[in-house]
């Protein structure tokens, strides 16, 4: 009688980033024959993979630590927060081993240890684009890892190291098989999507025999022929974007750009170690735009940095009402262990920082709606993630990105399935979400 396979609870936490390294961990369990348990009471032990960003971000991992310690007992931590390993360690010293982020082998040698493999492998029970946690419709691609910049509020270098761009045929490769196996939307992720290739010199690889550069915008042209969404996120405004911007206005990649611009004050970006100024960022969105009408761009921004004065809060509100983005998100500055901006003079008082983010938003709420009333009356394909009980869908145009962005909501979803594209009409728009009917 055959013994059954070792189970493997799995919990994972933070960004995208992180989720791709849970998929690569998952598959990597799957492939070498593990179960995956979706309960504590039934694994035999748990990978907790977790978030260290931000101080909240900290407390809930070592709270899904804690948890998952209480309901198994038996309990490997990866992840940032396992790069403070000390950290882990001082509030759950009893956790069978601590390793840092993209760590497959360590973690891999961790269960191992724990929980010896099974003597033969089930390897064609995974499928070639691996255990995604992501809907079967669209997954994240992530082409590199790590960081150049050392922006001065950021501890992902020090987490994730430096730049280390993926070899463009292998990334070529995974979205091949991820297209095949019916994703209809691919999310390119990084620290840096822009600066993709830096670290080897835009190296040439080999994707299918055919010699291709390790760089953004060759990897852009070839997602954008395998004949679904793609989607750039986390792009610096560096001028060689201006590059993908015709495939945009020509159909190949979506029309949006994740740009995280965080400030407009020159003496702000400064101290932050941003590589752009205001000035130039405006110059080119109003080109970008000029090339691509359709182009959405989402951003996020931090308010209350050290140092920030009401003057240079006024020059983030001049520049948001003159760059008029389509999706902002903002966070009130929070200091993060180790990072090197908790040093700097002139700390804002929480309730400036808190009465600074409600202006802001303010103002952003007024030009995201406004943005989204212009919608109205026109015709745009979706794409349908979820179709409600009471038979709403749920769907998301170009201009919205998962979880993070507003959604199209469809209140007849008649002959609408997940993971299917539909054309629709605009019929009204609220200060986030667009609502439609079926064409």
């Amino acid at each position: 009688m055959s013994r059954p396979s070792p189970k493997v609870g799995f919990v994972s936490l933070g960004c995208p980033k992180a989720l791709v390294d849970s998929e690569r961990i998952l598959t990597q369990l799957r492939a070498e024959g593990y179960s995956i348990s979706p309960s504590y009471n039934d694994a035999d032990l748990v990978v907790v993979n977790t978030c260290g960003f931000i101080d909240s971000a900290v407390t809930e991992s070592l709270d899904a630590i804690g948890e998952a310690l209480a309901e198994n007992g038996k309990v490997i931590v990866t992840g940032c927060l396992g790069a403070k390993g000390d950290v882990v360690k001082k509030a759950h010293p009893q956790v069978l081993a601590v390793t840092g982020p993209h760590a497959l082998e360590e973690v891999m040698l961790a269960v191992h240890h724990h929980l010896p493999k099974p003597h033969d492998p089930y390897i064609d029970l995974v499928p070639a684009q691996g255990i995604k946690l992501t809907p079967a419709h669209y997954a994240y691609l992530k082409i590199s890892e790590g960081c150049n910049h050392r922006c001065s509020f950021c501890i992902i270098p020090s987490l994730r190291g430096d730049l280390v761009s993926r070899p463009i045929g292998e990334v070529l490769t995974e979205a091949e098989h991820l297209v095949d196996s019916g994703v209809k939307e691919l999310l390119v992720i990084s620290q840096d999507t822009s600066a993709y290739g830096v670290d080897v010199k835009y190296r040439t690889d080999f994707w299918g025999g055919m010699p291709v550069k390790t760089r953004m915008l060759e990897l852009v042209k070839h997602l954008g022929d395998m004949g679904v969404w793609v989607r750039l996120h986390y792009v610096y405004p560096y001028p060689h974007v201006d590059e993908v911007i015709p495939l945009m206005q020509a159909g190949k990649i979506l029309p949006y750009l994740d740009i995280p611009f965080q400030h407009a004050s020159p003496k702000i970006l400064k101290a932050m170690k941003r590589p752009a100024a205001a000035e130039d960022t405006l110059a080119r969105i109003r080109a970008w735009r000029a090339a691509c009408p359709e182009l959405v761009i989402r951003s996020t921004f931090i308010v209350g940095f050290p140092g920030e004065t009401e003057e240079d809060f006024q020059m983030l509100l001049d520049f948001l009402e003159a760059a008029q983005l389509d999706r902002v998100g903002c966070f009130p500055y929070s200091p993060v262990e180790g990072a090197a901006a908790n040093a700097l003079p002139g700390q804002v008082p929480e309730e400036v920082k808190q009465e600074r983010l409600e202006r802001f938003m303010e103002v952003q709420a007024e030009i995201s709606a406004a943005r989204l009333e212009r919608r109205i009356g026109q015709e745009m394909t979706v794409l349908v993630d979820e179709i409600t009980d009471d038979g709403t869908a749920l769907a998301r145009s170009y201009a919205d990105a998962p979880e993070i962005d507003g959604v199209v909501i469809i209140e007849n979803s008649a002959g609408l399935e997940v993971g299917e594209f539909a054309r629709v009409r605009i019929t009204d728009a609220g200060d986030h979400d667009l609502w439609a009917e079926r064409i």
